[in-house]
C-alpha cells in the first residue's frame, strides 16, 4: 500500500467564508490537517489541492510543495470530491508517484490527531474499498430518530420502537469527515457511496467536530483552547 495524502482546500465557501485560511484558535484551519499529515507521512506524499494562493502560501510555510493549482472546473460549489481526488492522484502518478491508496484529510476536521490517521491505515487491507472514520450518531434510528409518513405522522426510523433506554438500542454510526483511506482502484470504478466493502474506525465525539457552521467553529475553538 502506497498512500497519497490529499488535503482539499478550495478558495470558496458559503457556510464559513474563507474558512480554509481563517484562523481557528490562532492557526489557519488548513494548517491543522497539514500538521496531522506531516506526523504520519513524508512531505513528498502530501498533496494540498487548491485554487487559493493563500492556501498555497500556508502549505509552503510548512515545507510542502504545491506542484499544481486546482483547475477552476474542480473548484466550484458543485465540484465533487471524487473528481478532485482522481485529478490529484493522476497528477502525482503521472509524475512518478505510483500511488494505489488515497488518504483524504478534509480541513473541516481540525480535531483529528495523527493516531486517527494511523488507526485507519492499520485497518486497511486487500479487498477493502475504504476505511472511514465515524463517531457514534447523535440520533439513533432505533430509539430517537423518526420519519414522517404521508399523513405527517411520526414513526421510528428503524425497528419496532420498543427500546426504552438508548443504551439497549443497537449502536448507530455517523461519518465524521475526519479520515478516509480509499483504495484508488475502487474510487476509479465507482463513487464512494457505492462502495460495498467499508470498514469503520471509531473516534470520540470530542475529536469528531465537522466545521459546517459558525456554531461548529466556536465549539471547535473552545475545545482547542481547553486543551491548551
Amino acid at each position: 500500500m502506497k498512500p497519497l495524502y490529499i488535503i482539499p482546500a478550495r478558495a470558496g465557501s458559503k457556510g464559513i467564508p474563507g474558512k480554509n485560511t481563517k484562523p481557528l484558535a490562532g492557526v489557519p484551519l488548513v494548517a491543522y490537517s497539514i500538521k496531522a499529515a506531516l506526523e504520519v507521512a513524508p512531505v513528498a506524499d502530501i498533496c494540498v489541492t487548491t485554487d487559493d494562493p493563500k492556501v498555497i502560501d500556508i502549505a509552503r510555510s510548512y515545507g510542502l510543495t504545491v506542484p499544481f493549482v486546482r483547475p477552476a472546473e474542480l473548484a466550484a460549489d458543485t465540484s465533487g470530491s471524487r473528481e478532485v481526488m482522481l485529478h490529484a492522484l493522476d497528477f502525482y502518478n503521472t509524475h512518478g508517484g505510483d500511488y494505489d491508496t488515497i488518504v483524504l484529510l478534509q480541513p473541516t476536521s481540525p480535531l483529528r490527531v495523527a493516531a486517527d490517521i494511523s488507526g485507519c491505515l492499520d485497518l486497511m487491507r486487500p479487498g477493502i474499498d475504504m476505511v472511514v472514520s465515524v463517531a457514534e450518531a447523535a440520533a439513533n434510528p432505533y430509539y430517537d430518530c423518526f420519519e414522517a409518513d404521508t399523513d405527517g405522522l411520526l414513526h421510528i426510523a428503524k425497528g419496532d420502537g420498543l427500546y426504552t433506554r438508548r443504551q439497549d438500542a443497537p449502536k448507530a454510526w455517523q461519518l465524521n469527515g475526519a479520515v478516509y483511506v480509499i483504495n484508488a482502484a475502487s474510487l476509479r470504478a465507482m463513487p464512494m457511496g457505492k462502495f460495498p466493502r467499508r470498514l469503520m474506525y471509531a473516534m470520540p465525539r470530542e475529536r469528531s467536530i465537522d466545521l459546517d457552521t459558525m456554531l461548529d467553529w466556536h465549539l471547535a475553538e473552545a475545545v482547542i483552547n481547553s486543551r491548551r
